[in-house]
């Protein structure tokens, strides 16, 4: 009997997507660039990594005369392969190829690797909880906008995890802005902070958004954190990095509350965005106790005067002077909200806006441009 097994075409073809990503990445290991394929149990193992981020998915098989194998695949080349075909798909192999053959006339065959080039994967995993994946998918979306690329500042390219006996609390920075969101439906008894990296974040919300997973369980696993569902282990490695302190600039105890319609707002902030022609201008905020005066002044392209109406503003009339997409930015993730509440001071301080619903709370701050760097 031949070394052979039979799958799907969609359940092999949505495993290898989820590779992608890591296996096209280079690295300074070339084996990396091959997926890792273990057949134990009459399942097919997939493991591809790039050294930071990790991904092991679990492939169902219709049948198999295999009772243990390892090998290496060219990961892009048979996801190409494998996208252009349908139907049942029998891979069979030998010491030096991977066959696939389907539809009674396609017969490709790939050259394979010996399984020990590949880096190992972290194994022993200590799962700590277990959380309902789209509410993780949806935190992670309430912050992840906000992380960059390339900063400066190592720790800012990154996604703060803290879970603490009171809630579960994850921020993002660029140095301008500061987006937060935290719910009480999990803890822990003992504190944990991690710093994820930007690019395990968004393998991650892709895995969450595609792999229908009801449920994750968040571990760890030699110095990484896991992220796991039925069929797939997540790793990504953490920096070490410190988070900034953030602490005191949320302090809003003594700012001045304020409600106005979201979507005026945002559309507001996008007619202001538009005049910008990609020049750092500040736009003008000049907000009193029933309107928010928007104006902006572009020598270039033109000018924006604009009033909403505004209630609940208690305080003397205050200017403050923004950059509109670092508002615009954040106004996305308040998408549920009618009316926007946010808290004020002086032309010095950020305005901070809030939200607050049964599931999670949303802070988005920002930071207002100055006179000097205008």
């Amino acid at each position: 009997m031949s070394n052979s097994f039979i799958l799907s075409q969609k359940d092999f073809l949505a495993t290898l997507f989820f590779m992608q990503s890591i296996c096209t990445k280079k690295t300074t290991i070339s084996s990396t660039s091959c997926i890792l394929f273990q057949i134990l149990n009459k399942e097919l193992i997939l493991k591809s990594t790039d050294l930071e981020i990790s991904l092991q998915y679990t492939c169902p098989l219709k049948e198999s005369s295999i009772e243990q194998a390892q090998f290496l695949v060219p990961g892009k080349k048979i996801f190409d392969v494998v996208k252009e075909m349908s139907g049942d798909i029998e891979c069979i192999f030998d010491d030096k190829q991977l066959t696939l053959q389907a539809e009674k006339k396609i017969n490709i065959s790939f050259n394979i690797k010996d399984a020990q080039e590949f880096p190992p994967l972290p194994e022993r995993i200590e799962n700590l909880m277990q959380i309902d994946a789209s509410f993780l998918s949806t935190m992670l979306s309430k912050v992840s906008f906000l992380i960059p690329q390339n900063n400066a500042t190592p720790a800012l390219n990154a996604l703060y995890l803290e879970i603490s006996p009171q809630d579960f609390k994850l921020t993002t920075t660029d140095g301008h802005c500061l987006a937060q969101v935290t719910s009480n439906k999990y803890t822990l008894e003992q504190e944990k902070k991690w710093l994820l990296p930007r690019r395990a974040i968004f393998e991650l919300k892709r895995i969450l958004e595609n792999s229908n997973a009801p449920a994750i369980f968040l571990g760890t696993c030699d110095n990484q954190l896991v992220f796991s569902g039925d069929h797939f282990n997540f790793f990504t490695k953490l920096f070490a990095d410190p988070f900034p302190a953030y602490e005191s600039i949320l302090q809003h105890d003594s700012f001045t509350p304020a409600t106005i319609d979201r979507s005026d707002l945002v559309k507001t902030l996008r007619r202001s965005s538009c005049l910008l022609s990609g020049q750092f201008l500040a736009t003008n905020f000049k907000f009193s106790k029933q309107s928010l005066k928007v104006s902006l002044k572009n020598s270039d392209i033109g000018n924006l005067d604009e009033t909403l109406p505004m209630q609940g503003f208690e305080a003397e009339n205050l200017e403050l002077r923004f950059y509109s997409p670092y508002l615009l930015q954040g106004l996305q993730s308040f998408s549920e909200e009618e009316n926007l509440t946010c808290f004020l001071k002086s032309n010095s301080k950020p305005i901070i806006f809030k939200s607050d619903t049964d599931a999670y709370h949303l802070t988005y701050l920002v930071m207002p441009v100055s006179a000097n760097n205008v």
